[in-house]
């Protein structure tokens, strides 16, 4: 017998459990409402239409009513807005908002997918200013059209998490001057703070003044004003503080809200109600590396809770492993990804774990390919079991490629261990014979074997300030054209004949460009005799980009006679 369902929000989540609920059964009423003017839209393609990489707005619109009708025989009833679940009756109350009229329509099963809205606090002096969010079609098209049309050329933007990132830089190469406003030390809190300077460093080379630490205080109809005091001139305010989860509905009508927030579902996506399911950004999913929920605004985990809800309404079993959080992005000319566990989700959770971090640089291709670069890589796995946690890395190549390896082993339950042998594509154009997952794989097994011992590069300032011992093992000319102030130089290829000139009474640390050279050093001289020496993971190259921003920015006097950043 045909079931009649209805979806509420017809965008990533929605549009997946529609087309999976029309594969599975011909004959069910399949019926989607958006309260927007457009379903199956390029959520995460919008702020590219700021700079023209997305030429057309039209473009962003993967999806119609009239494809949806003729492909699939779904009715997708744009600009009808749910007003209200009567659970008892089993309908829906909605409002189309074109014939300003509300109607009925009574469902055999039920599909909440209405996503997360813009978070936009209140704000004194906001009714002075021009505010805009990104969350659709329209939102990006009007914002668009308004800077445009009034030629602003001066753009403020609050918040920096990957909405507002990115259109900072889409802004920026529209030819607009932008400043982006985090209250937070650092934008994109899936990256940790060692790493995230590297961003800091691209946005702020490519004219985007990046404001951290700082919070907006109130508008006047030309400035932003923040608590430090600072004024940014700017009539145009892009608010990307952040999402919340739409959940108005689901409280409406006394579905469960789980502890975070958002909409409770069981492992097949159903909430309290039997008949009513929820998906999407709205929800909250379960994380098994936290072994708790977790709010993930994701277009993927969306997709595939509603292909999952589909199946669990087919009868078809639904095996819900939960999501570990993968995620990816671009920043000028530099590429972003993380899976996983990061060492601040650990600290903001409070996690009781120990763990160790496995930070180093590889070159993504062979080193004589024109176009190689290198990718800063970092890596947490579990002590004393060696499972794999969570895993970032920034470059200008493909570093997406060695996250997803990292997220494919997270999923399967990977240790470093296993991380040496796994067998991967290579080609020089593509990659290096051990590509950079398989030196992971061996700095963490070394480092579970306490074969060597390391020291990271947040900590060289202070070790600096403490009068440790350092000593750079690079060749006289990598030396001269920068160093750690005060630190002694003793290159790789003389260090057996001047061994007398390494203290063996108190903690020595050893550098070079990245930390591969420093590590054979430390074997070396491990095999001497000397149980005193630690390698900087990252060496040079990490530490000029971990000091480079904060020097900048806060007038600060640099630790280095100069940086190295290639």
């Amino acid at each position: 017998m045909a079931k009649k369902i209805l979806i509420v929000g017809g965008v990533a989540g929605g549009a997946s459990a529609a087309a999976r609920l029309r594969r599975l059964n011909e004959d069910d009423i399949i019926i989607m409402f958006e309260k927007g003017p457009h379903v199956s839209f390029s959520n995460c393609s919008l702020p590219y239409y700021l700079s023209g990489v997305v030429d057309e707005w039209e473009k962003l619109i993967l999806m119609n009513p009239k494809k949806f009708m003729s492909q699939y025989k779904i009715e997708a009833r744009i600009n009808n807005e749910v007003l209200s679940i009567d659970r008892k009756n089993k309908k829906i109350i909605v409002k189309d908002l074109i014939k300003n009229e509300i109607y009925e329509e009574c469902y055999d099963k039920l599909i909440l997918s209405p996503g997360a809205n813009p978070i936009v606090p209140k704000i004194e002096g906001m009714d002075k200013t021009n505010i805009f969010t990104i969350r659709n079609v329209v939102d990006i098209k009007n914002l668009n059209d308004f800077i445009k049309k009034d030629k602003y050329k001066n753009i403020a933007i609050i918040g920096g998490g990957y909405i507002g990132v990115e259109a900072a830089e889409n802004l920026n190469k529209a030819g607009y001057n932008v400043t982006l406003i985090e209250a937070m030390s650092q934008v994109l809190k899936t990256f940790d703070y060692d790493l995230v300077q590297i961003f800091h460093k691209e946005m702020m080379d490519n004219g985007i003044n990046l404001i951290l630490n700082d919070k907006v205080v109130g508008f006047t109809e030309n400035e932003v004003l923040l608590e430090s005091g600072k004024k940014v001139q700017s009539k145009v305010v892009v608010m990307a503080i952040g999402v919340t989860p739409d959940t108005t509905l689901a409280k409406e009508s006394k579905l469960e809200i789980g502890k975070t927030g958002a909409i409770k579902v069981d492992s097949t996506y159903k909430t309290n109600d039997n008949d009513i399911y929820a998906i999407g950004d709205a929800i909250e999913v379960f994380n098994p590396l936290i072994e708790d929920v977790t709010k993930i605004s994701l277009a993927g985990p969306a997709q595939i809770a509603g292909r999952a809800v589909a199946d669990k309404i087919n009868g078809i079993p639904v095996n819900n492993v939960g999501f570990i959080g993968s995620s990816a992005i671009k920043v000028f000319d530099f590429n972003g990804a993380t899976t996983g566990l990061s060492e601040g989700l650990i600290k903001a959770l409070n996690m009781n774990i120990s763990y160790d971090v496995v930070h180093l640089i590889n070159n993504d291709k062979v080193g004589i390919m024109p176009d190689n670069s290198s990718i800063h890589f970092k890596l947490l796995f579990e002590v004393p079991t060696g499972k794999i946690l969570g895993a970032q890395a920034i470059g200008k190549g493909d570093v997406t490629k060695r996250i997803d390896v990292i997220a494919t082993a997270i999923s399967f339950g990977a240790t470093v261990e296993q991380l040496k042998n796994i067998n991967l594509c290579y080609a020089p154009p593509f990659g290096t014979a051990k590509d950079i997952v398989n030196f992971a794989g061996y700095i963490g097994s070394n480092l579970l074997n306490k074969n060597f011992k390391q020291v990271r590069v947040n900590k060289i300032r202070d070790l600096i300030e403490s009068g440790a011992c350092i000593i750079d093992v690079r060749e006289t000319n990598e030396y001269n054209n920068g160093h750690i102030k005060g630190v002694k130089n003793i290159p790789f290829s003389e260090i057996r004949n001047r061994i007398d000139e390494i203290p063996k009474d108190e903690p020595v640390y050893l550098h070079c460009r990245t930390g591969q050279r420093s590590y054979n050093v430390s074997l070396l001289l491990q095999n001497l005799g000397l149980d005193n020496i630690y390698n900087i993971t990252g060496s040079f190259l990490a530490l000029s980009y971990y000091e480079y921003f904060n020097d900048k920015t806060l007038n600060r006097d640099s630790i280095l006679t100069d940086y190295n950043f290639n």
